[in-house]
């Protein structure tokens, strides 16, 4: 017989998941976890994902600051985006759900 019962849900959990189980809110940190990038090379490097949402994702990422936008008014102007502290710590584990993927998900095709 099933548990009538189930685990109350975590706040912090859930504050977590309103961010983090946003699309490409994972790849784009993990792909910052190499160092400072400008917003061209994220794109490349993120296979699939549009401009407007890589912007969308970035700002809401600089929002909850875990990632720092900055300028060098050059010449040229130049803008990179890098891991704060705060994103940095998120890093393993997202790795460990990288490696949770690659054991328990069929990739698609």
């Amino acid at each position: 017989m099933p548990n009538a019962e189930c685990a109350r849900a975590d706040e912090a959990l859930v504050r977590a998941f309103d961010l983090l189980g946003k699309r490409w809110v994972g790849v784009v940190l993990a792909t910052l976890s190499g160092g400072p990038a400008g917003f061209r090379a994220l794109a490349r490097a993120i296979p699939r994902i549009s401009d407007s949402m890589l912007s969308d994702r970035l700002a809401d990422l600089g929002d909850a600051g875990l990632v720092r936008r900055s300028v060098n008014e050059g010449p040229p102007v130049s803008v990179a985006y890098e891991l704060t502290d705060a994103g940095s710590a998120l890093l393993p584990a997202l790795e460990q759900v990288g490696r949770w993927a690659a054991t328990h998900l069929q990739a698609s095709g």
